[in-house]
């Protein structure tokens, strides 16, 4: 399965520039958080993560019983795929999962040569369309899209459901959460993998419509995340400002990462994250990403047919480990 790569490489001891992981540590209060309770991990958490689920109403302004809380954002993602994933829609390029556990999918490609800015309001969804899937910040080139037209598409379509896959939302956008209440057909799902930095603590949730937040809250593990992981995400929540001083760092180290593969004569397209797509053609980016990995650079090539084989998606490491990937990559190339 070509998602196995989006988990960053496992126990990879060396550099790791993939999409999935942050290179900055959780908060240490995040840490001591879950250090404080890892001690009390004989006992289960509250039922549905309660504490968890109150503060993300109170932070979004979401009614509880419309949050669903899993391990992971992942699994909520192939939940709501196995319910509503017969026939989708995608733009592409897109996460990786995606394509892989729709039953049927159709596509609207996001244009290299607009730097894959797309217009909603543009947005033709096939009839017969079950889910319709917006990643905002897109996953993988980074790029943001204006929001402002989806109510109107919710409403062209209201036999679709649309579901907006914030999962780098953290970093950039604009949340559409505030509208899930209003829309049955609306669901946003998050994670707090990426500008959280946790993870590896498993944390995702989703905001749903009534029936489907309660289908599936009432066919979910009461306990789904473990007594540390919990803690550590709300430690990590109630310092947000924190978080967004660190998304700027990103940010820096990315836009310095980038100009400094321009001057090799590499393509790189806009991000408002941190990573990037970067064409490396006329070279084969897998070929690239094979040389890489045996000197503990970890990288991901896009393998997009439409595309083409030059296309690599990058992610900021810490600027050190930025400086070696630019280095080992000027003597390849």
């Amino acid at each position: 399965m070509n998602a196995i790569a989006e988990k960053g490489g496992g126990t990879f001891q060396g550099i790791k520039l993939l999409l999935c992981e942050n290179p900055l540590p959780p908060l240490e209060e995040a840490i001591a958080a879950a250090q404080a309770e890892a001690p009390h991990s004989n006992y289960y958490t509250e039922p549905y993560s309660a504490p968890l689920r109150r503060l993300i109403s109170e932070q979004l302004d979401v009614p509880e019983r419309l949050i669903h809380i899993n391990a992971g954002s992942e699994l909520i993602l192939r939940q709501l795929f196995d319910r509503f994933g017969q026939q989708v829609h995608l733009l592409t390029p897109t996460y990786a999962l995606f394509p892989e556990i729709a039953r049927h999918y159709t596509e609207t490609r996001l244009p290299p040569e607009k730097d894959f800015v797309l217009d909603l309001s543009e947005l033709v969804i096939p009839a017969g369309t079950t889910l319709a899937v917006i990643v905002n910040p897109n996953n993988p080139n980074g790029g943001i899209f204006d929001m402002t037209p989806l109510p109107a598409l919710l409403h062209r379509y209201p036999e679709t459901r649309f579901l907006i896959d914030e999962a780098f939302i953290g970093l950039a956008g604009k949340s559409v959460a505030n509208l899930v209440s209003r829309y049955a057909n609306l669901i946003v799902t998050r994670t707090l993998s990426k500008a959280h930095s946790l993870a590896g603590f498993r944390v995702g949730y989703a905001l749903l419509p009534e029936a489907i937040a309660d289908d599936l809250n009432s066919h979910n593990d009461a306990y789904p995340l473990a007594r540390p992981s919990q803690a550590a995400a709300i430690a990590t929540l109630e310092h947000e400002n924190k978080i967004r001083a660190r998304t700027k760092e990103l940010r820096a180290w990315t836009e310095e990462l980038a100009s400094q593969l321009r001057t090799l004569g590499i393509r790189t397209y806009p991000t408002e994250t941190y990573f990037f797509l970067a064409d490396f053609s006329p070279h084969n980016a897998e070929q690239i990403a094979e040389t890489l990995k045996a000197q503990g650079i970890l990288v991901k090539p896009l393998q997009d047919p439409v595309l083409g084989k030059g296309f690599m998606r990058i992610t900021t490491a810490l600027p050190e480990d930025n400086l070696r990937f630019v280095n080992v990559l000027q003597k390849l190339i």
